[in-house]
């Protein structure tokens, strides 16, 4: 400690830290009450406590990773039959699941900076339990810094994001503004972690049914309406269904992505349709929040990421991406004019778990339009693993028949977009395969 330092703390003008405190008492001999500290137990025995608290909380998170796809089967029973999409564990608002599949490029998206606030934001008392020591006495503020410092993924990072301020799908718009990734995160994650505590608590495993367990999730009755945006920052991620129209006799088949739970935050540990991401900017940039305010943009983004595994865009550069000059986007986009590749909205759905948001599309790519697009896929990539069956190419992708996608909704640990995309396509599939 320099001078300046000792004389900025005796002037008021700095605090010691808990830490330091620790440190003048066991080194200098001064004591605990002097500093503002209790005699209370020795150090060992605190660090102790913090040590086995945190342990805890990474036995509940594995444990949550590990059952992610039977717990949101379990809570999308604390909703009305009405709000649930059918095979699926997601939920929707009213008219959030539109009677047709619209056009991608028909809807408009608006856009307003102007600072909105939340009632909730995960700071709250209810996330106690979620939220481990970080020290004596005290837990870490969000959950976000809990698994940054406890459990990081390989990918882990908050980045500016949209955040959903109103939907009318009967006439074809999405309003926005502006959020960030963690403000997501602290949320959603702590919903997930509580139903897990309370499964843990007594019972050990996922009951049949969530009923019983409602008494024991403050926090997701805090919420209160899932579909209210101004109660919370719901941010959307964007999940696409890839599917694959093969040259007859082959069935038409769509591509499928296990997430590998070392890598990523949220929905780890299952199945998954690709590509999926969050709708955010490419970068922090100012440009960007209206260079890439666009659905197709960051379905594009996502592709050239996940199946050719080209660098993510990080928003570590402030350069705008020229969407009109980048090889990948000009040939889907020659493909989308040329009706060999049709993009559709099939909806809006928040993950029961969780109340994680997602804005469900599908792609209709022609068979040498994807061959020659994506022929060269990646097998494993920054967020997991593409499913290769039949010879083994992961751009052989899954049949699109009624025994795989019954087999995927009703027998596999499928994430809720994932699982909701399958079963809207399979519903609507004269419609957005034109037959």
């Amino acid at each position: 400690m320099t001078q300046q330092n000792l004389s900025q703390i005796e002037n008021g003008r700095q605090t010691m830290s808990y830490e330091l405190r620790q440190r003048a008492v066991s080194v200098l001999g001064i004591s605990a009450e002097d500093l503002g500290l209790s005699a209370g137990r020795p150090r060992a025995e605190l660090d102790a406590a913090v040590a086995v608290d945190q342990a805890r909380w990474r036995q509940e998170r594995r444990w949550l990773n590990q059952h992610r796809s039977e717990l949101a089967r379990l809570a999308v029973g604390l909703y009305p039959a009405e709000h649930r999409v059918p095979d699926t564990p997601l939920i929707a608002g009213p008219s959030w699941i539109p009677d047709e599949p619209l056009d991608l490029r028909s809807l408009r998206l608006t856009l307003d900076e102007q600072e909105h606030g939340v009632v909730i934001d995960g700071c709250e008392a209810e996330t106690l339990p979620t939220r481990p020591l970080c020290a004596p006495g005290q837990r870490f503020d969000r959950y976000t810094l809990a698994i940054r410092h406890l459990d990081p993924p390989r990918l882990f990072e908050s980045r500016p994001s949209y955040r959903l301020l109103g939907e009318q799908f009967s006439a074809g718009s999405l309003r926005f503004g502006l959020g960030a990734y963690f403000d997501k995160i602290d949320v959603s994650e702590a919903l997930g972690h509580e139903l897990a505590i309370a499964c843990l608590r007594e019972r050990n495993g996922v009951p049949d049914s969530a009923e019983p367990l409602r008494e024991e999730l403050p926090f997701r009755a805090l919420i209160g309406d899932p579909f209210d945006p101004a109660r919370r920052e719901i941010i959307p991620a964007v999940t696409t269904l890839t599917i694959r129209l093969r040259r007859y006799p082959a069935e038409p088949s769509f591509l499928l992505h296990w997430r590998d739970p070392a890598k990523v935050a949220t929905a780890a540990g299952v199945y998954d349709v690709i590509p999926a991401g969050e709708f955010q900017p490419a970068s922090i940039a100012l440009w960007d929040r209206r260079n890439d305010f666009d659905l197709w943009r960051n379905i594009v983004r996502e592709y050239s990421e996940e199946l050719l595994d080209t660098p993510e865009h990080d928003g570590t550069r402030s350069k705008p991406i020229g969407y009109d000059s980048w090889p990948l986007y000009r040939e889907l986009e020659g493909a989308q004019a040329a009706g060999a590749l049709v993009p559709f909205v099939l909806g809006l759905g928040l993950d029961a778990l969780t109340l994680a948001a997602t804005i469900l599309t599908v792609v209709v790519i022609d068979d040498d339009v994807f061959a020659h697009a994506f022929g060269s896929a990646t097998r494993y990539n920054e967020e997991g693993e593409i499913v290769a069956i039949g010879d083994g190419r992961t751009t052989e992708g899954v049949p699109f028949t009624q025994d795989s996608v019954r087999r995927l909704l009703s027998s596999e640990p499928m994430a809720s977009p994932g699982a909701a995309c399958l079963a809207l396509a399979w519903r609507h599939r004269d419609r957005i395969l034109g037959l």
